[in-house]
């Protein structure tokens, strides 16, 4: 009779977590689940991760099951020809609760399984994952991402998009197929870049009567140059002329919250930016709006203007723009 290492058929190390142990056998179930999975072995596979979920999500018969690990016998190494029992130094069976009438073999467990635990513990937990009756419990769906790309003005105002999804389901004759879906989602009001929208039961479908798993959506802002986010605050550019950024003056400035009027102080200098509080993206404590100034001047495209500009020269001869370069 061979042995096994449940933990090397679910792929975890012997100190994983319970909650490790249910991640990886539902991971494991749903690639090899009789109803969609196309593997060849997936009728073995699948016994095989039932038998081992049956051991290890159950915590008397894992710290047996790890106690026999542990004997010196030296079973960790791997499988072995015969019973795996004998010879032990300081082994007693009754440690193991065996149950002897009931080791004739079981037809969904192992030999193996059936001589550590017996047919009777096993039907302890029956209904359970990996139960002695072989049938799959309802098994919640996968949980499924996808993204979705917003205007700013989304986060500000509030927004509902129409989304067409592309997912997997078994049809009547078993088949694994992709099927199309339109769902019709509200955009709440303050979602930020890289948040996460989770729409509860719209992912996979469940197994065996399971719920649905759920889908989160992603949420990406379209590049606009007018803006750009950095958590709740948002950040553009204000443009002023060489009079305004010298002494100061007045501006109403479109932004995603609205048209503000705005002070723009004398004296600008350049990387300074003008904080608006508040007026960021929505939250319980909204963000902040930040105007980052840019000088822009006026085109030399007439005589006039070019005049101008001479006489702003002329006005100025102490002025050294590159004095330090």
């Amino acid at each position: 009779m061979d042995s096994k290492n449940y933990y090397q058929v679910l792929g975890v190390e012997k100190k994983a977590s319970a909650d490790d142990i249910k991640k990886a056998y539902r991971k494991l179930a749903r690639k090899y689940h009789p109803d969609i999975s196309k593997e060849k072995d997936a009728d073995k596979r699948m016994a095989e991760l039932n038998e081992a979920n049956a051991v290890l999500s159950d915590a008397e018969k894992r710290a047996e099951y790890d106690a026999m690990l542990d004997a010196p016998s030296g079973f960790a190494g791997g499988a072995r020809g015969g019973n795996p029992f004998q010879n032990a130094e300081g082994f007693n069976p009754g440690d193991f609760n065996f149950s002897r009438q009931h080791m004739d073999g079981d037809a969904d467990y192992s030999d193996f399984f059936n001589q550590m635990f017996g047919q009777a513990r096993a039907q302890r937990g029956a209904g359970g994952p990996g139960s002695a009756s072989g049938r799959m419990p309802p098994m919640r769906g996968e949980d499924q991402h996808a993204s979705i790309e917003l205007d700013l003005i989304d986060s500000y105002q509030g927004a509902e998009r129409m989304l067409t999804l592309h997912g997997r389901q078994v049809d009547e004759h078993g088949d694994v197929v992709t099927k199309e879906r339109q769902l019709q989602v509200k955009i709440p009001k303050g979602v930020r870049e890289g948040q996460m929208i989770r729409l509860a039961g719209q992912g996979g479908p469940g197994y065996n009567g399971g719920e649905a798993g759920d889908l989160l959506l992603e949420v990406h802002f379209r590049a606009d140059k007018r803006w750009r986010t950095e958590g709740k605050d948002v950040y553009m550019p204000l443009p002023v002329a060489p009079w305004e950024a010298a002494i100061g003056g007045s501006a109403e400035v479109n932004t995603p919250a609205g048209t503000l009027e705005v002070t723009i102080p004398a004296g600008w200098s350049a990387g300074r930016k003008l904080r608006l509080k508040g007026k960021g993206l929505p939250a319980a404590t909204p963000g902040d709006l930040y105007l980052e100034l840019q000088l822009t001047t006026p085109p030399a495209d007439s005589a006039e203007a070019k005049a101008a500009y001479e006489a702003f020269a002329q006005a100025f001869p102490r002025f050294q723009p590159r004095q330090g370069v």
